[in-house]
């Protein structure tokens, strides 16, 4: 093997190794930065949504330092930050916590094993290459789906904020136990005041700019309170974390918990691929490089499987703390391995600190977090533009909050593939006529001085031609002939939209044909795609329409047509000393 061909075999495989060969100096000192300011931060968001998942915060930093670790050697992007999620968080718990029925340690091997089923859902979605699956999300429907995600995790952590704890249930059954409780008393005087002021310290850190992240501030601000007032007997703690390295934990597991929990680890795999998907893209756009979907897949399902072998649960890119390291200097993914490296050493050296931190500074970094996802701006921006993408975006967004988490997932893939079909099953169809002066085909609905030549229909498509669709296409052509105010002689099918057709909608081509036949009209196609073609003479159908029916351009087709029924120029517009009529210039409008 070439030095050459070795290297593109690592970096396709082995991204990390491949930038650490050509690692400059100059890199070290933003690297080393970067790390630290993302250790600062990876360690309160790792455990508070460890605790969004309803498992304990250690699970967290689990799932933390061991994706680093692994998406340091195989991940394409750079500086691409995976962890632990709020967007994933509620998901998990979801999944997981009806089949943990109240034992934590049941709870993580079950999100051990949701991630590992996870991450091979991702795999296998490498293999065959299948990045191009977050097309199922359009982005109104994200926006909502996550507007909802939003609202489920920010009720969610109300109770902790306020220092009380409720039974739970739906969003609006936890809200309305979380009023009950204020309105009763039962709230926790000293655990709200350091919840808002842990709040009001990172929202105004961010809007003032501040060079040290305010999540970091606030942290460190409560537990040194804590400490040093002695509130730790008053308010909710997060309390001390286990001292060691992350280890496995799938134990006490049986075959039908990977089958409860497959479908969960599809839904989630799609979502956290479409966050990381986006988010690695818009970074190598930035920096210059290329990062492939299928890789991005590849290496996401990997570390997704190590985080649940080792302790964890599933992570994605982190939208949170990858502008942290990037903001901080970041160059290459040593920043992601000192930040895991540090965390290791603070698991293992000073484990004893979370003893102070108190439950509701971890409640306002979530909230704060949460908070990020809502898009009023979205909203009104779609409200303006597109009614049926509104009403997709708020579908998407009541089906999350009113339905439930996971089954939020299914009705934005539903509404995704409802909205595709719709389109697809709809699409624009237009009439086109001559205008004088201007060479080609226009749509009659846009240009109403248009001409026709008598005779002739020319009918647009602007779909391809399946299943759901091809008997609209056939009420589409009969509706012009039937309306036409002179028998009609050809019907010409400007075909160029048209991408490919399946065996059901060649049956309804076959009638439509039929139906012509018996008027004394022919049906030929002009500008159709050579695959589309091949895909007819494959399905049977060279013997009805022969090379005769086919024509390279709308204006060879008018040709043809005035040819043989010799209607003359006059009829459509002045010839060209060439003997031409300029149909044959731009492509329909």
């Amino acid at each position: 093997m070439s030095g050459s061909a070795g290297r593109g075999w690592i970096d396709e495989l082995l991204p990390g190794i491949g930038v650490a060969r050509r690692y400059e100096r100059a890199w070290l000192r933003p690297d080393l930065t970067a790390g630290v300011a993302l250790f600062a931060l990876v360690i309160p968001a790792g455990m508070a949504y460890a605790e969004v998942a309803g498992l304990p915060p250690v699970t967290g930093l689990y799932a933390t330092i061991v994706p680093l670790l692994v998406y340091a050697v195989i991940g394409p992007s750079r500086v691409l930050v995976l962890g632990p999620d709020s967007s994933l968080a509620p998901m998990i718990a979801a999944a997981v916590l009806p089949l943990a029925l109240g034992s934590t340690e049941r709870a993580v091997a079950l999100a051990g094993l949701l991630a590992v089923l996870m991450g091979l859902v991702l795999v296998v979605g490498r293999v065959l290459r299948l990045g191009f699956v977050t097309g199922l999300l359009s982005r109104p429907i994200r926006v909502g789906y996550l507007n909802g995600i939003a609202l489920v995790v920010i009720v969610g952590q109300l109770p902790k904020l306020v220092g009380m704890s409720v039974p739970g249930g739906s969003v609006w059954e936890t809200f309305g136990q979380t009023v009950s409780g204020i309105a009763a008393g039962r709230a926790n005087g000293p655990a709200v005041l350091v919840g808002v002021a842990s709040w009001a310290v990172i929202v105004l850190a961010r809007r003032w700019g501040s060079p040290v992240p305010g999540v970091l501030i606030a942290v460190v601000g409560a537990i040194v309170a804590t400490a040093a007032l002695q509130l730790g007997a008053r308010v909710p703690v997060v309390g001390a974390l286990p001292q060691g390295l992350p280890t496995p934990a799938l134990t006490g597991l049986h075959p039908v918990d990977a089958a409860e929990l497959l479908a969960p680890a599809v839904g989630i795999a799609l979502i956290a691929f479409a966050d990381t998907g986006v988010l690695s893209r818009t970074l190598a756009g930035r920096h210059g490089y290329v990062v492939g979907g299928n890789q991005e897949m590849g290496a996401l399902g990997v570390a997704n499987v190590a985080s649940g072998l080792l302790g964890g649960f599933p992570v994605s890119g982190s939208a949170s703390r990858t502008p942290v390291a990037v903001q901080a200097g970041a160059r290459t993914q040593l920043a992601g391995v000192v930040a895991a490296g540090l965390v290791l050493v603070f698991m293992t050296l000073l484990p004893g600190v979370t003893a102070y931190l108190p439950s509701s500074t971890l409640a306002a970094v979530v909230i704060v977090a949460a908070s990020s996802f809502v898009d009023v701006r979205a909203l009104v921006r779609l409200a303006r533009m597109s009614r049926s993408e509104t009403a997709l975006l708020v579908a998407a967004f009541l089906g999350v909050a009113f339905i439930g988490v996971l089954q939020g997932i299914v009705v934005a893939i539903g509404l995704s593939l409802a909205a595709f079909v719709r389109r697809a099953w709809d699409p624009y169809r237009a009439e086109l006529v001559r205008l004088d002066g201007t060479p080609g085909y226009h749509d009659v609905s846009r240009h109403p001085a248009g001409r026709r030549l008598p005779g002739l229909v020319l009918a647009r498509f602007d779909a391809p031609l399946f299943f759901a669709n091809g008997a609209v296409f056939v009420a589409f052509v009969k509706e012009l002939v039937e309306s036409a105010p002179q028998p009609v002689r050809w019907v010409v099918v400007a075909a160029e939209p048209i991408t490919g057709i399946d065996t059901t909608a060649l049956d309804d081509l076959i009638e439509l044909d039929e139906y012509l036949d018996r008027r004394g009209t022919d049906l030929v196609f002009a500008e159709m795609k050579g695959p589309v073609k091949d895909r007819l003479l494959r399905f049977g159908a060279g013997a009805r329409f022969g090379p005769e029916h086919f024509f390279p351009t709308v204006g060879s087709a008018v040709k043809a047509y005035r040819r043989r029924f010799r209607a003359g120029p006059d009829a459509d517009g002045p010839e060209r000393p060439d003997g031409t009529d300029g149909a044959d210039g731009p492509r329909p409008a």
